[in-house]
């Protein structure tokens, strides 16, 4: 019982993560460290940073309300 409760509370916290795109840091140190492992990482802040330039440069990157 308890072993499906942590599976169903798991699989929750990783279908929040992936909504609200929360993952999308983990996913690009898993793609650097594969890809480009000399590159240097940003920080979590850094990205995020580089992420909202990104997307206020180009609409078409995703949609932010404000």
């Amino acid at each position: 019982m308890r072993s499906a409760l942590r599976r169903a509370i798991s699989s929750v916290r990783w279908y929040v993560r992936e909504l609200t795109d929360e993952s999308a840091y983990d996913r690009y140190v898993a793609h650097v460290g594969a890809d480009h492992p000399d590159s240097p990482l940003p920080s979590r802040r850094e990205f995020e940073r580089m992420r909202t330039d990104r997307q206020d440069k180009d609409p078409r990157q995703g949609f932010r309300c404000c």
